[in-house]
């Protein structure tokens, strides 16, 4: 390792976003890409053209972008206030924070609490990797606390006595995610009554950024909960995941400091215009969210018929779908096994926390991948 760097490092692995994406010989040109909880659907061509546009005529390519965002705040607050059925004045500029993707802000957040020793970040696993993943980049610690296997509630009494009995430093942010990934379930009130009774001395950092597939949100919370914040996307439902686009809302003091310790300029002119299109045309995009559904509630439905397969209630445009084994099996290697079989047919899913995540594709892509995984489970040598 090179001498200038520090120790630690050499301990972490770095985050691989496409993970099942590895070429070999054996995997098809055409994929079904269904491992990473994009929209399967790409810009209308008619948002495509208008953007063109505006990078024709527009955006100066030799200018520095918008570096304070307030038009894009201003939009994003009220589709905020919107998506909560909240009056109009409840959120402005002042409570959004805008980031290169939601890891931008995460990573804000974590340098605004943590660094420097004052504080540890607690995760209930399996979760979102990139908490952890960035706490430790930056010399945090990460306080892990397990979920039950069965629903993947968080265990609460685990979560509290960390809380209780964690010094040197303390916790100071408690990560949820709201429906989790990739386990895809909602907090229940029992999760929602422990992050109410936490102190005011914790930041809570619930991650939405599924929202407008479970379309239940917590940012009402935020008016009488100051140590919140709501972290959310455009890179799913909006269909922008190419354009990293992420924001935060919050209490106007927590904005203030994240504007601090944030990047300049950390949003390309492109991408900034890309955010305001999709808000301003948020009914077009949004409008495939029935769909989505209903071929969540299909292929759930398909995959609980499998006496060898077990799928859990999804709020999210993805499920987590395990394998039911007799004693004699290996599940790893069966997990393994039934991972690469689907992508040597095409069929490209993530392999994480003793299961599958897929994503909800295209029609086409969700019948493929059901014929995919019962032509797969039907092969002796994927068992043996």
């Amino acid at each position: 390792m090179l001498p200038f760097i520090r120790s630690d490092l050499a301990q972490f692995t770095a985050y691989k976003p496409h993970p099942s994406s590895d070429t070999d010989a054996a995997v098809p040109v055409q994929l079904d890409r269904l491992d990473t909880n994009e929209s399967p659907y790409d810009l209308p061509l008619e948002l495509k053209q208008k953007l063109a546009w505006t990078f024709q005529q527009v955006i100066e390519s030799n200018r520095y972008p918008d570096g304070g965002h307030q038009e894009l705040k201003g939009a994003i607050a009220e589709y905020v206030n919107e998506s909560a059925n909240l009056p109009s004045s409840s959120f402005t500029a002042a409570n959004i924070s805008v980031g290169n993707g939601s890891d931008e802000l995460i990573r804000s957040l974590l340098i605004a609490t943590c660094l420097g020793d004052e504080g540890s970040i607690l995760v209930a696993n399996p979760t979102f990797s990139m908490y952890g993943i960035l706490a430790q980049t930056l010399g945090i610690p990460v306080v892990t606390v397990s979920r039950n296997p069965e629903n993947f509630t968080i265990d609460l009494t685990a979560a509290q006595s960390a809380i209780e009995q964690t010094q040197n430093p303390p916790i100071r942010v408690v990560f949820v995610v709201h429906p989790n990934s990739p386990t895809a379930n909602p907090l229940t009130a029992n999760e929602l009554r422990w992050l109410k009774s936490l102190s005011d001395q914790i930041l809570v950092v619930i991650d939405e950024a599924y929202f407008e597939f479970s379309q239940t949100t917590l940012v009402s919370e935020l008016t009488q909960r100051p140590n919140w914040v709501i972290l959310r996307t455009f890179s799913k439902a909006f269909r922008l995941a190419a354009m990293r686009v992420g924001y935060c809302v919050a209490h106007p003091e927590a904005i203030a400091i994240l504007e601090k310790v944030r990047l300049p300029y950390n949003l390309p002119s492109f991408s900034i215009a890309s955010a305001l299109v999709a808000l301003q045309n948020r009914d077009i995009l949004l409008e495939s969210i029935p769909q989505t559904l209903d071929e969540r509630t299909k292929l759930i439905h398909a995959f609980s018929q499998h006496p060898a397969l077990a799928v859990a209630e999804s709020a999210a445009n993805f499920i987590f779908l395990r394998l039911k084994l007799d004693s004699d099996n290996s599940s790893d290697t069966t997990l393994l096994n039934l991972h690469q079989q689907l992508k040597n047919s095409g069929t490209l899913v993530r392999q994480i926390s003793g299961g599958l995540r897929i994503t909800i594709g295209t029609p086409e892509e969700n019948i493929r991948t059901l014929n995919h995984i019962q032509t797969a489970l039907i092969k002796p040598e994927l068992i043996g």
